[in-house]
């Protein structure tokens, strides 16, 4: 049974109203509802007294059509009375400003009274929910964030740093406290990096972000070892915020959760567009699934407008399924959508559900609807599915942390370059695994390690490895600069990646926007590819690498600009520039094939497709996100799995936003 089914809040609706809801979710297909993670206060009313009787009857309701249950702990959310008396619970900003009561997610991990508060709600949740045959599993708190520069923060930094460095002499030598006189006599004298300071010093700025990410960890794993405990039949789950959320190291989060789940919102009021990037959200969901190397499930699929303050664009018909079974495509065991109804008071009175305000059935749930109807039919044949990938993109978190400190250009941004580089082998339909700089490669034919700002000997041990043994590896500029304490390394540049690209960076220039330049391809089977250097331009001195194209403007016209340097019985291309899409579309081609890649499935722009795997059988995703009709030309008789019929049309013919799954 696939998992299938949507975010509920019966506390916010009459009781009376719960059986029709019940009913009207079971005849859209769901099977299982989350519940409660926004309910604390309906939990426990005043302090100490708890009150689970109006949650018991609502999962009594819902189970008796077949519909099971995963509680969320209710900590991204504490009562007014519990922050009322405790006003030292609340974050404090990067700015030195505590926040105050209204939204969500106010509080501070670190605070010892909020951690027993958070424990004790937790605690009684799982005593009086372990035996409820309905209850499968737990999602933790909500969508973990935002650092906190407390009081309470600035001493378990103190703390944290003086276990990680043992002794001020290291940590003052590590991070060059010598420069500006910031030499450190006793632990309590380092700061937080809070804006109030300023420009901090990146190693003590890394540092604090290392910490900030490691409380939420710890926050975590304190209501994870309780659930462990008191519900060991449950499942442990935590709703993360897909590849763009940038604040916490979501391998180190994933690691004690038994699956990622994550919330896939397209279209929001922080998002306003008439188009879909398909790209975006296959990045994302390849990005959960990489973090645990398992799937996963989407606990918020987007059900109608997104918006707080400002409605988003309505999902076209068509689109809300065609997001979900994208999700599905790139590993997704279990798809929920937020949110059942949507709220006719609060903050998000405009992020739209299945249904309106009015609870009346329309549009949207009988689209899902008809979803709930194939999955009936196909569900069992995706579970048993896991997707394949022979290229991996390389998610570092320190490095992605250390250019939020020091951009290096104003438009050089992280997320900006690894989008692009995903998008255009994402254009190719090529399966992409994201992983940690740090993995097992050995199951992968191409690496890409893009802005592998901080490396360490283990980083560059891992990546020679894999070229030694016959992997191609794909790195770029403003790579191996730093250590681990964020300091620049005393060697040629890249660093501890420079033997193996065959490369010296002699020097470097930070453009501006009106700066870029086109690049001259010399490698004779790239004649004809396009691609211009922008942001910034590595000028490059090969010590045993091939040239591959140069720059032609500037003072270092006609210098290499991207290379290829044969390593042991692999391949390590360097490219010296951020470059734009033209330039990694151009690229990806002959990169996939000197690296052995195999391209199974070309398809219109638009058109995207991509496979799970059930044994030895493919299970082919064929997703049309255009609006106009498009046509695909398949090999073979596929089974069309939605009716079980063999498909012999060739080409395929695609409706606009329509979806077909394939078993070849």
């Amino acid at each position: 049974m696939f998992n299938f089914g949507v975010d509920y809040y019966p506390e916010q609706w009459p009781q009376d109203r719960w059986a029709i809801d019940a009913r009207l979710m079971a005849e859209a297909g769901f099977n299982v509802v989350r519940l409660a993670e926004f309910a604390w206060v309906k939990m426990e009313p005043a302090d100490g007294r708890f009150d689970f009787s109006w949650l018991d009857e609502a999962i009594s309701v819902l189970a008796a059509h077949g519909i099971r249950v995963i509680l969320g702990t209710p900590t991204a959310s504490p009562p007014a009375w519990i922050m009322a008396k405790h006003p030292a619970a609340f974050r404090v900003r990067e700015d030195g400003v505590r926040v105050t009561y209204g939204n969500r997610r106010e509080y501070c991990p670190n605070n010892p009274t909020y951690q027993d508060y958070s424990r004790r709600i937790v605690q009684a949740m799982a005593d009086h929910f372990t035996s409820q045959p309905a209850v499968i599993g737990w999602q933790i708190d909500n969508e973990f964030g935002d650092r906190c520069y407390c009081p309470v923060c600035l001493k378990a930094f103190q703390n944290w740093l003086s276990e990680h460095y043992a002794s001020l002499d290291s940590l003052n030598e590590k991070w060059g406290t010598i420069f500006w006189s910031h030499t450190y006599s006793n632990w309590s004298e380092i700061p937080t990096p809070a804006t109030t300071g300023h420009s901090p010093n990146p190693s003590l700025a890394l540092d604090y972000y290392r910490f900030c990410s490691d409380s939420y960890v710890a926050y975590q794993q304190t209501q994870i070892d309780i659930l462990r405990e008191r519900c060991p039949q449950h499942f442990i789950t935590h709703n993360l915020m897909g590849f763009g959320y940038d604040k916490i190291n979501y391998f180190d989060l994933a690691r004690h959760l038994d699956f990622v789940s994550w919330d896939n919102y397209r279209r929001t009021q922080w998002n306003l567009q008439a188009d879909v990037d398909p790209a975006r959200a296959a990045l994302d969901a390849d990005t959960m699934r990489g973090l645990k190397s398992k799937n996963f499930w989407v606990m918020e699929q987007q059900g109608g407008s997104g918006g707080w303050e400002i409605v988003s664009v309505a999902p076209r018909p068509g689109e809300l399924r065609l997001w979900a079974y994208q999700s599905i495509a790139h590993g997704a065991d279990g798809i929920l959508f937020f949110r059942w109804r949507t709220a006719r008071y609060g903050t998000e009175q405009y992020w739209h559900g299945l249904l309106d305000h009015d609870a009346t059935p329309g549009r949207r749930y009988q689209e899902i609807k008809q979803m709930g109807a194939e999955l009936k039919v196909i569900g069992v044949r995706l579970l048993s599915s896991t997707v394949k990938a022979s290229v991996a993109m390389l998610l570092a978190y320190d490095s992605r942390f250390a250019l939020q400190i020091q951009a290096n250009n104003p438009d050089l941004r992280y997320s900006t370059h690894f989008s692009q580089i995903y998008h255009a082998l994402h254009d190719l339909n090529v399966p992409i695994d994201i992983i940690a700089p740090t993995d097992d490669l050995s199951r992968y034919k191409l690496i890409i390690a893009p802005l592998l700002h901080v490396v360490t000997p283990q980083i560059a041990a891992n990546l020679e490895s894999f070229v030694v043994k016959g992997g191609t590896l794909l790195t770029g500029p403003r790579s191996g600069v730093k250590d681990e304490t964020n300091v620049v390394v005393n060697m040629r540049l890249p660093g501890l990646l420079r033997s193996m690209v065959g490369v010296d960076v002699t020097e470097y220039d930070s453009l501006t926007p009106g700066m870029n330049q086109a690049l001259h391809f010399v490698l004779p089977e790239l004649e004809g590819c396009a691609g211009n250097a922008e942001v910034w331009c590595d000028v490059l001195e090969p010590s045993g690498a091939e040239t591959v194209a140069v720059y032609t403007a500037n003072y270092y016209a006609g210098k290499p600009a991207i290379t290829l340097n044969h390593f042991g019985s692999g391949k390590a291309i360097y490219v010296g520039t951020l470059g734009d899409g033209s330039l990694h579309a151009s690229l990806m081609p002959w990169l996939l094939r000197i690296a052995n890649v195999d391209q199974n499935f070309r398809a219109p722009s638009g058109v995207e497709i991509t496979e799970r795997w059930q044994g030895d059988k493919r299970l082919v995703f064929i997703l049309n996100h255009t609006d106009t009709q498009q046509e695909v030309q398949l090999h073979g008789t596929p089974t069309n799995l939605f009716t079980n019929a063999v498909e012999n049309a060739d080409p395929l013919i695609l409706q606009p936003k329509a979806v077909l799954v394939l078993e070849m």
